[in-house]
């Protein structure tokens, strides 16, 4: 667990377990002998990834980015991502912090995969009802229409059990592009990964923290060609990096990693060789 303070808004993040993904999937054209020496893969060149969501406190506001892996998977679907966590990851990861699912007024999510919304729902009593009862979920017009829509690349990271039912219970916000959650909070867009990807973004006190998805979701992967196979669009992720780091690196930016095992936040600066994280 690390916390953070920006402005009006105190930041946490909550660990909700680990799984593994084939590590020259996650760098793509990067060779295995540059992100290995960040990622060890094992003996199925597989590396250690996190579930690790944020809790933005403040302002009345619980605001929850993301809800991990997911609940009630089978056993085979575990086993197939090495998935460790507890059977109640979000239950116990609330009560980590003294909370509960009522406690919740904000659920965002920034994709819809399955490891970014899995915990978006539960079953109870054999019908699928939202997770947090008394949040509005926040979701991308254009990323729920692709969700939806079943494209062969990515269908299989879409599980509509997961974010269906926060709709069908009218707790959903669907947002068509970048808005502004509170004041000092709001979203920036990314399209290379998949589809109107939002990231949080808070500031205040001259201050900025990114939670930073997939857009990048491990620390090593800040030098602009590290970019994930899994990527629909990687050229375009490309340009994104470009337009946002020079800027991060200038004002000092803190970014949450959501996948990364070892290292929950940190900076990025700029060196003559490109963007790294700062040491």
């Amino acid at each position: 667990m690390a916390t953070l303070t920006i402005g009006d808004y105190r930041l946490t993040t909550l660990e909700f377990g680990q799984f593994k993904l084939d590590g020259g999937a996650m760098f793509g054209v990067v060779p295995r002998v540059l992100w290995s020496r960040f990622h060890p893969p094992d003996e199925n060149n597989q590396i250690e990834m996190a579930l690790r969501c944020l809790l933005v406190e403040g302002n009345g506001r619980r605001i929850l980015v993301d809800t991990g892996f997911g609940l009630e998977r089978s056993q085979r679907f575990k086993e197939m991502y090495a998935f460790t966590g507890s059977e109640n990851y979000l239950k116990d990861g609330l009560a980590s912090v003294g909370l509960t699912y009522e406690d919740i007024s904000d659920v965002f999510l920034t994709h819809l995969h399955f490891d970014h919304c899995g915990g978006s729902s539960l079953l109870d009593n054999g019908v699928r009802r939202p997770a947090f009862p008394k949040a509005r979920y926040h979701y991308q017009l254009k990323q729920l229409e692709h969700a939806r829509e079943r494209f062969e690349r990515d269908k299989a990271s879409y599980f509509p059990d997961d974010f269906e039912p926060p709709i069908e219970a009218g707790l959903a916000e669907i947002h068509d592009g970048p808005f502004e959650l509170m004041p000092g909070i709001d979203t920036v867009i990314c399209n290379g990964h998949t589809p109107s990807m939002q990231l949080l973004r808070v500031r205040g006190d001259g201050q900025t923290a990114l939670y930073a998805a997939d857009l990048i979701p491990l620390s090593s992967q800040f030098p602009l060609p590290w970019i994930m196979a899994y990527d629909l669009y990687p050229v375009r992720t490309l340009e994104e990096k470009k337009r946002l780091l020079p800027e991060a690196a200038r004002e000092g930016w803190t970014f949450i990693f959501e996948h990364d095992a070892n290292i929950p936040m940190g900076q990025v600066v700029q060196t003559e060789r490109g963007f790294a994280l700062k040491q």
